[in-house]
């Protein structure tokens, strides 16, 4: 393993046991997390090679040969539906000179890589390599595509890098409990998503979807002004639980993002009238994020690309039928204007937070009680962290530990 920057230590990372206190003792993360390139590289091994990483919908790839590709962490991945109907992940990498079999989405029989003709099943098995027959020791029923666990939660589509992983669904049975009257797996999805590339770390993105703080403040108008931010509130999550819930009251039932405030769309139809008077925000790290109104689920896909930049996936989901509503379309751009113009509003914010995390004068700031999602968030993160930063030490035995910083209580 190559040195460690000094500031990882076990200053450091004991230091990150001050932001899983109660909200009203707790500090942020130190900023270090948000933009050092050594700490995004540990954070790879902390999180995103071990945890159940949210790639799609089971909609995505609804017959046998569809296939989407996406990458995380730079890792460039293909998801297929097979002949058996079984959904498969696995690598995109060529196992000959590394090329990528596929791109984009379609349907297919098999991939074909275009460099040599390589042509792997949709399991990924190598089934032609041509003119091989004169190398030495070649098995082509030896190779195949590298393939990750799958799982299948509420219609989304998790694999996960680490075979040994345990399953998602026992962990998430609180929020499932929370989201079912939503009925994801049946929900129609439109597709394709949206995909965007931003400047600035996964985890701003994270905590701006999670963070009722700031709706009465920065979202202050109309088009909000119905979800009041002192009417939140943030379900416990029990010690192992793999996500965690953000409430937020409405001023009115079926209260949604457009100018009459109102749903305009068909609401979910087995939403009771305690979902029906709020909006509920359901998070399963370290990818997936949902926006539950009474007429619309807004979904999204986070993907690191490096320690300040990312990318992400935005997908809507609607009670089934409701496309085929009169005015669906009309009705659809009412609501996604407004949104618009919230996310825009949001986006210039992670922007500009991001640039602040880069100063010398960024420090760990307190939290309001208003932001116990963020507390939420590192009691998922800090304790991963924790846990691969003591796998990682010395293992003959010493405690591994570098050089504190001089102000080790500032970078803590």
């Amino acid at each position: 393993m190559n040195p460690r920057p000094p500031f990882l230590s076990d200053v450091f990372f004991e230091g990150l046991s001050r932001s899983m206190r109660d909200v009203e003792a707790a500090e942020t993360l130190p900023p270090a997390c948000y933009v050092d390139a050594d700490f995004y590289e540990f954070e790879k091994e902390a999180l995103f090679n071990h945890e159940w990483l949210c790639v799609g919908r089971v909609d995505w790839v609804k017959e046998p040969g569809d296939y989407f590709t996406t990458r995380i962490i730079g890792e460039p991945i293909v998801v297929a539906r097979n002949r058996d109907n079984q959904i498969k992940a696995m690598s995109a990498v060529c196992q000959h000179r590394a090329m990528l079999v596929a791109e984009g989405r379609g349907n297919t029989r098999g991939f074909v890589c275009p460099y040599h003709h390589w042509v792997y099943s949709l399991n990924g098995d190598l089934v032609n390599a041509p003119a091989m027959e004169r190398t030495c020791e070649f098995d082509k029923k030896a190779i195949k595509l590298p393939t990750f666990k799958v799982e299948i939660w509420l219609g989304f589509i998790f694999i996960n890098f680490d075979a040994e992983a345990p399953p998602l669904a026992p962990r998430l049975t609180a929020v499932e409990a929370a989201v079912a009257n939503y009925d994801l797996d049946n929900a129609d999805g439109l597709s394709p998503p949206m995909t965007g590339q931003f400047a600035w770390n996964w985890k701003v993105m994270f905590e701006n979807n999670n963070d009722g703080y700031h709706a009465s403040k920065l979202h202050r108008g109309p088009l909000h002004d119905f979800i009041p931010s002192e009417l939140c509130s943030f379900p416990e999550a029990e010690d192992g639980d793999a996500g965690f819930l953000r409430y937020n009251g409405t001023l009115h039932a079926d209260a949604s993002f457009n100018p009459t405030q109102k749903a305009v769309l068909p609401i979910f139809p087995k939403l009771t009238d305690e979902d029906r008077n709020r909006a509920t925000f359901a998070n399963i790290p370290p990818t997936l994020s949902l926006v539950m109104t009474s007429d619309m689920v807004i979904y999204l896909i986070l993907r690191p690309t490096g320690p300040e930049t990312m990318e992400q996936d935005t997908g809507i989901l609607v009670a089934p039928g409701a496309m085929e509503s009169p005015g669906f379309e009309e009705r659809l751009e009412m609501i996604m204007t407004s949104a618009g113009k919230i996310i825009a509003q949001d986006m210039h914010v992670d922007e500009l937070v991001q640039q602040g995390l880069r100063s010398r004068f960024a420090i760990r700031g307190r939290y309001s009680w208003q932001e116990g999602a963020q507390v939420q968030f590192n009691r998922w993160l800090a304790p991963r962290y924790q846990q691969a930063w003591a796998a990682m030490k010395d293992p003959q035995g010493s405690d591994g530990d570098a050089p504190a910083p001089a102000n080790s209580e500032a970078a803590a």
